[in-house]
């Protein structure tokens, strides 16, 4: 986990606006907008093939967490390809990440993500290196859930509402 600095910054606006901070998306993220909010997770099936799915994601120190059952099609994929997107819209900013998603095996780490998921009312608890709860979305497949950490290095936004813009960030 690890907070990010840009390092490079481009301006995608074409109508004149100037490029956005990153502290827009980082200060909503921070303060949990991820939470309830759609999330699409884009990865690459083993024959080069597109999938899109619906996720549940959670910001905790400059990394994006997702949960999966191992069977699902996405956890699959992610096996043989962790390359991936994730999108979402958040309250006054569109973004699509660009990046890798690893599978968490790290206990402290289970625990602090769990905890987190907890304070925002989905009460999973860590079980053998996975998530177990009452529930999860219907395409994360059954219990136990395999937690992944996305670590991105390029984020695009496309502001909703003034100030607009769009705008590269590249970590």
């Amino acid at each position: 986990m690890s907070e990010r600095i840009p390092i490079e910054t481009k301006n995608l606006d074409i109508y004149g606006h100037d490029p956005l901070p990153w502290s827009r998306p980082h200060d909503l993220l921070a303060a949990g907008v991820f939470f309830g909010r759609p999330a699409f997770l884009g990865t690459v099936r083993p024959d080069g093939r597109p999938h899109s799915a619906g996720i549940g994601a959670i910001w905790m120190g400059g990394d994006i967490y997702f949960t999966s059952g191992p069977l699902t099609r996405k956890a699959r994929n992610l096996v043989a390809n962790p390359a991936c997107t994730l999108s979402a819209k958040l309250e006054t900013l569109d973004i699509v990440f660009e990046g890798e998603a690893a599978r968490v095996t790290d206990g402290e780490t289970l625990e602090r993500v769990a905890a987190l998921c907890r304070e925002t009312g989905w009460p999973v608890q860590v079980e053998n290196g996975a998530f177990t709860g009452p529930y999860n979305a219907p395409s994360a497949g059954p219990a136990p859930w395999d937690l992944y950490c996305f670590t991105f290095h390029t984020a695009i936004g496309n502001a909703t509402t003034e100030p607009h813009g769009a705008t590269r960030w590249r970590f």
